[in-house]
């Protein structure tokens, strides 16, 4: 059994919003940081955020200002709300957990252990 699993991806005309969740069936929030990554087409896979086990969530650049995390612990799941979108944003957004974290921090882009399958995400008008 996948130990994360992503949902809420789909088609968004530039400027919209989306929000996507990632399940994690057979993992506990309270002891792992998850982060997003993003991989376009023809391009390395990009980290673009994470959330310590805390909840302390980190953001990469190109993202700043536009995306969002919240943990909901009690239904084990991560949500990232993306506003403001941009034909560059899409790509196919993954969620990764990790237990070597430690409280407070995470590595935007870093090494995970355990990932999703992916969720496609499009901007176009």
């Amino acid at each position: 059994q996948r130990q994360l699993v992503e949902s809420g991806g789909g088609l968004v005309q530039p400027g919209g919003s989306l929000r996507l969740s990632c399940a994690a069936p057979e993992l506990t929030l309270d002891y792992v940081a998850i982060a997003w990554f993003r991989q376009a087409p023809g391009k390395e896979r990009e980290g673009i955020s994470c959330t310590s086990i805390g909840g302390n969530s980190y953001f990469a650049d190109s993202v700043k200002g536009r995306f969002t995390i919240d943990k909901d612990n009690a239904k084990n799941t991560v949500y990232l709300q993306m506003n403001s979108l941009k034909s560059e944003d899409t790509a196919v957004y993954y969620c990764a957990a990790d237990r070597g974290y430690s409280y407070s921090y995470c590595a935007v882009g870093g090494e995970y252990d355990y990932w999703g399958q992916g969720t496609q995400v499009t901007v176009s008008s």
